[in-house]
């Protein structure tokens, strides 16, 4: 395993890698992704790897839209395109990683374009594609499990954790997007911000109000599931509003957070539980002797999942993936906040008296209650409101305009209805299962599919 030809990282290599993410306000891009539940017209069974309808084979035929295919083991896992990729998450989600691009039109054009393509694929192999924050009706034991080493190394490895860790790799799926800063003091203040501010972006996107076909008592049940996942990775990140906080600092909380695999040579090595600090000084007991290379400081960057995620660039994480138009006003919520000098300006001063405490409970409270939970003297509508009428000036000033004349600022509008008292989607649902769909909840992959 070792390869004493090549040189040796130092911490200080991995906190020059993450800073190396930082560019020129010009070169800021937007870079979203969405997670989908793949199911069988005919029964609404999630669709399994194998088969002449299975994932697999529908991976083959988007190749059909020039997409390059991506192997592990013999089986198709991914496909590649222009800087886009589709992946499969463990359950058989479906997942579009978007290109970096300028702005939001052409992102939502992006995202257009995988859906209708998609789409194709569903009519003629009779599938359809679901976007939700859980699964309405399949039990756990009703999920295939995909073709990919490093989900068995987590499958294996999560029941250790938490209680709800396998629930989040099989029955979740998110719509997130991944922003650019400008250097080390304009990451932190993004990542506070986010971070802040996530509890928001999970009510307004709340959208997993049923479990196994009755609901769960959650407008986010995707949300809840993740504070029951695995506390050494996911979370609030509390470190990060405190002084003296960078990329060096990031890189110390990464070396703690447990690993889950090392690849060398096509192989999955399961180094589960096992400490990054002592691969680093070439003391892993699961691979003796040997030294990480870059490529597996980066895997193991994948491997945390706080509510904010830094690489080299941050992701927001705090949304339920949902229906068409809600994919693009993601994005358009977190470049209107972010991306614009003012506005996160702005952002920072409605979130900076806000205690840890606080943002720990909004965090758990808005899972069941999500716009009507109080936080202070408000509620999180009245905060929404806040956060999109600077989200709104926000993309009004970066100005970015499409054929007709619209500043990326149209991608808000579902939000600002239900900011304005509008019912989020887990209540739009809950209420149809109260009335027209007479608690079946079934109805839903037919009135929410793409």
């Amino acid at each position: 395993m070792a390869d004493d030809t090549l040189p040796r990282l130092t911490k200080a290599d991995l906190v020059a890698a993450l800073a190396r993410g930082a560019k020129p306000k010009a070169a800021w891009r937007i870079g979203s992704e969405h997670e989908k539940f793949v199911f069988f017209r005919e029964d609404n069974r999630p669709v399994p790897y194998e088969g002449r309808r299975g994932i697999g084979a529908i991976l083959a035929a988007m190749q059909g839209f020039d997409w390059e295919p991506k192997y592990e083991a013999g089986n198709l896992v991914a496909l590649r395109q222009n800087g886009a990729s589709i992946t499969l998450e463990p359950g058989g989600q479906l997942e579009l990683s978007g290109a970096p691009l300028e702005n939001l039109h052409e992102t939502c054009r992006e995202v257009n374009g995988h859906l209708a393509q998609v789409k194709a694929i569903g009519e003629r192999f009779d599938v359809g594609f679901l976007g939700m924050g859980f699964h309405p009706t399949a039990r756990l034991d009703e999920i295939p499990v995909m073709p990919k080493a490093r989900y068995r190394i987590m499958r294996a490895y999560m029941p250790k954790r938490g209680r709800l860790g396998l629930d989040m790799m099989f029955r979740t799926c998110t719509v997130q997007v991944n922003l650019d800063f400008s250097d080390e003091a304009d990451m932190r203040k993004k990542f506070r911000v986010g971070l802040a501010l996530q509890p928001v972006a999970t009510a307004l996107f709340a959208n997993s109000p049923f479990t196994e076909g009755r609901p769960n008592g959650f407008l986010s049940y995707r949300s809840h599931v993740w504070t029951d996942t695995d506390p050494d990775r996911t979370g609030l990140l509390d470190f990060v509003f405190e002084d003296g906080f960078g990329f060096e600092r990031y890189v110390d909380y990464m070396l703690d957070v447990p690993m889950y695999f090392v690849e060398r040579d096509g192989v999955m090595h399961d180094v589960a539980g096992q400490s990054f600090r002592d691969f680093l000084a070439g003391r892993l007991p699961g691979l003796p002797g040997a030294w990480p290379t870059m490529k597996d400081w980066e895997d193991h960057l994948t491997t945390a999942f706080p509510e904010v995620r830094l690489k080299t660039f941050l992701e927001m994480r705090g949304a339920d993936g949902g229906p068409w138009a809600r994919l693009c006003a993601l994005p358009a919520f977190w470049v209107g906040l972010l991306y614009d000098a003012s506005a996160l300006d702005a952002a920072w001063d409605l979130v900076r008296n806000w205690t840890i405490a606080e943002m720990q409970e909004l965090r758990q409270a808005v899972a069941r209650t999500a716009l009507e939970t109080r936080f202070r003297d408000r509620k999180v509508r009245d905060i929404a409101r806040d956060c999109l009428a600077i989200a709104e000036a926000g993309l009004r000033g970066r100005d970015r305009r499409n054929a007709a004349g619209e500043t990326e600022s149209v991608f808000l509008a579902p939000l600002h209805e239900m900011a304005g008292g509008g019912p989020t989607l887990a209540e739009e649902m809950l209420a149809a299962w109260h009335g027209r769909w007479r608690g079946d909840v079934s109805r839903v992959f037919e009135d929410y599919l793409y």
